[in-house]
């Protein structure tokens, strides 16, 4: 049964990173270093019970009502120094590494870091409560983490090609903000069931769900800034904006983005193979769209 446990305890942050660590399709990270941000994820959960332990006690001497406290212990207590040390790990071992070399990696060795937290935590709660415990944080407490960091890393990405230092540190701090908003959120509803009533604590399902579609919008602007920059391989490139060999494009159909999209795919089909230089991309499509031609051709 103990065996059972922390195998329910382990692997759904496991699922959670791999899944993540998917998305980056273009230039995969390597397993080494994805492997020392996630240890060293597990391991910052010690200086966060240090730190969580201190500030619950202040906070429950400064609070003079429940909600007040429950404020402080989930967005000070918990979110607040839970993202930061997610935070201080990537930027400290990997923010700097040659192979952070993408929007989208900024994403991937956050959710790692915050798997290695999630995994920590756990065991922890699984020590004491059993496998349902663990099957219940397994749909809830595991991904909130990863998509709460998640977001954060898709702003440390955009920083670390970010044109001053100043622009650097409010994009780290906006992502920052967010995921303690995030987390904040999700522990107070739960944190203030005992006050608000047992309902209260379903508003973390809407919380999880919009924050994993949000992410997930997220991880598709990072990977086409990093197409646009030229960050990915050639070859991935082309493979993400060209149609398959002899595929009918019914441009009708195709929302305004998706249009740009395949007329870059062109634009990139020209310079990478000889022909003449293409003109900008979305200059082009208003031109035909003035022009009033037919959407409707095979490529």
């Amino acid at each position: 049964m103990i065996l059972i446990s922390l195998i329910m305890a382990v692997a759904p942050a496991v699922l959670v990173l791999l899944y993540y660590y998917r998305q980056d399709k273009a230039k995969p990270e390597p397993k080494g270093l994805v492997t020392k941000i996630f240890f060293l994820g597990f391991a910052s959960i010690i200086p966060a019970i240090i730190i969580e332990l201190i500030l619950d006690q202040v906070a429950g001497v400064i609070s003079f009502l429940p909600l007040i406290y429950y404020l402080i212990k989930s967005f000070i207590v918990a979110g607040f120094v839970e993202e930061n040390l997610k935070l201080f790990v990537v930027k400290q071992f990997a923010y700097k590494d040659s192979h952070f070399d993408e929007v989208m990696d900024g994403i991937v060795y956050a959710v790692v870091a915050s798997m290695g937290f999630a995994c920590f935590e756990n065991v922890l709660y699984v020590s004491g409560g059993g496998w349902s415990i663990a099957l219940l944080r397994a749909f809830t407490a595991v991904p909130l983490h990863a998509v709460a960091s998640g977001i954060m890393g898709f702003y440390i990405g955009k920083a670390k090609f970010a044109g001053t230092d100043s622009e650097e540190l409010k994009l780290i701090s906006k992502g920052m903000m967010i995921a303690v908003l995030i987390h904040g959120a999700y522990d107070f509803f739960l944190f203030s069931m005992p006050v608000l009533g047992d309902a209260v604590g379903l508003l973390v399902i809407p919380i999880i769900i919009g924050s994993f579609l949000f992410l997930r919008k997220k991880i598709k602007l990072a990977i086409a800034e990093d197409i646009r920059e030229g960050r990915t391989t050639e070859e991935y490139s082309l493979r993400q904006l060209m149609p398959l060999p002899g595929a009918v494009q019914d441009f009708s159909k195709m929302s305004r983005t998706e249009l740009y999209r395949h007329l870059e795919m062109e634009r990139m089909h020209k310079q990478m193979f000889g022909s003449t230089p293409a003109k900008p991309f979305k200059d082009e499509f208003d031109q035909e769209i003035e022009r009033g031609e037919d959407y409707q051709e095979i490529t």
